[in-house]
């Protein structure tokens, strides 16, 4: 009975004792461990539950929401650190088609974590029908083929198309389109086109699926009676300049249409129309010629008659030798004289053979420059240089000099 009074007399002070080392603690804690307010810089994506298959949200929803959090500096470190360690769910269970504002809850997998605010924490949203309906694919050739040339049926993959979507905007869907061009097409077709959904004014609908997205397509071109393809044959005559060689002729286009009313004279021909002859006599450079076509009688060209022919002639590469060029020096101090052993070189070039032809020892300079250099023998390979455009030095003989530099009036012995 005494222990009891005794007890009761002293809880006061128990207590306060308690509460005091319960204070001390909490002073130490957020001294060592101080609670911190920050913005939460990890993305938190929405999540939508609840919504049923038949519905779809049409409104737009954030991609991530803002949160500002309160919590010891060790939970900022470690805990939350963790990208999954807080989630935002939108919940639409339960609702039909219509119009609604919901709040957005979060789930904090983090302790102690205080979510001081955060945004958006409500949302407008619209929830719409889910509908699909077929329509059929509406093919349009804004083109024709090649002259000469017809296309046949075509022929698609499918024929009709699902819209899906929201009702708002499927229903907005007239006409699936598929577009063809067919513009100077000579061969069959096989393509893969993308349809396109549009309303009754010709414009796209967004915000739906298509299903197929791509139809595949596949038509006949082929060619009319009394037309046919023809190679140009470009006929040439003469001979281009001595020294000179052809490398290749050309004719743009290489390939033209011919027709006749008469299909017979088309069928006949051998599977190419010549140009007039074209005179290359004494050519030496590069021609560029507009050639009409020599058409047999009866037939006629679709399109232009004339052809572009182009003609590459380069001349015939050589070589040649310039005996005995003087060599030149440039640079020499006046206080020295020089002796050279031997004074002359024989050069060997190449290039173009008509080039050649003309090449006289006034175009070439054999030079050795002794700008620094003193009194001494050296062995100096001179520089050739050459006036003449296309013309290379191929080598020299000998391939250098001796040079003995020596004061000057001082005879060489």
């Amino acid at each position: 009975m005494n222990f009891l009074k005794q007890f009761a007399k002293n809880l006061p002070l128990l207590l306060s004792a308690i509460f005091l080392a319960i204070v001390v603690w909490a002073m130490a804690v957020t001294t060592t461990d101080p609670v911190e307010k920050r913005n939460y810089s990890r993305p938190v994506e929405l999540e939508v539950s609840g919504l049923d298959p038949s519905l779809l949200i049409t409104s737009e929803l954030p991609e991530q929401i803002s949160l500002t959090l309160s919590a010891p500096r060790s939970v900022w470190s470690s805990e939350l650190s963790n990208a999954s360690v807080i989630r935002a769910f939108l919940d639409v269970s339960g609702l039909e088609a219509g119009n609604y504002s919901l709040p957005i809850t979060l789930k904090v997998y983090a302790h102690p974590v205080r979510v001081d605010s955060y945004l958006p924490n409500e949302l407008d949203v619209r929830i719409e029908q889910l509908y699909s309906k077929d329509l059929s694919i509406n093919l349009v050739q804004p083109s024709s083929p090649a002259v000469g040339y017809e296309a046949g049926t075509p022929k698609l993959s499918t024929s009709t198309v699902t819209v899906s979507g929201p009702a708002s905007e499927v229903e907005k869907v007239s006409e699936v389109r598929a577009t063809l061009d067919i513009s100077q097409a000579k061969e069959d077709i096989d393509r893969n086109l993308e349809l396109q959904a549009l309303d009754e004014s010709g414009l796209p609908v967004e915000g739906i699926t298509l299903n197929p997205e791509i139809v595949n397509v596949k038509m006949e071109v082929n060619q009319r009676g009394g037309y046919r393809n023809v190679s140009i044959k470009v006929v040439t005559s003469g001979q281009i300049a001595s020294g000179y060689r052809l490398t290749n002729i050309s004719s743009n286009p290489l390939v033209v249409t011919v027709y006749s009313s008469d299909p017979e004279l088309v069928n006949n021909l051998p599977g190419y129309i010549e140009t007039t002859p074209l005179n290359l006599t004494d050519a030496d450079e590069d021609l560029q010629v507009s050639l009409p076509l020599a058409l047999p009688s009866g037939i006629s060209v679709v399109g232009e008659s004339t052809i572009r022919v182009s003609v590459s002639i380069s001349p015939i590469q050589g070589s040649t030798t310039l005996p005995n060029l003087p060599v030149e020096i440039v640079g020499l101090q006046p206080d020295y004289d020089v002796t050279l052993s031997p004074d002359r070189v024989d050069v060997i070039f190449s290039g173009p053979i008509p080039t050649l032809d003309k090449l006289v020892s006034s175009n070439v300079r054999v030079i050795i420059d002794l700008s620094d250099y003193t009194e001494g023998t050296y062995q100096i390979e001179p520089r050739v240089e050459v006036d003449v455009e296309d013309v290379l030095v191929e080598s020299k003989l000998p391939a250098s000099i001796e040079v003995e530099i020596t004061p000057a009036g001082k005879a060489v012995p």
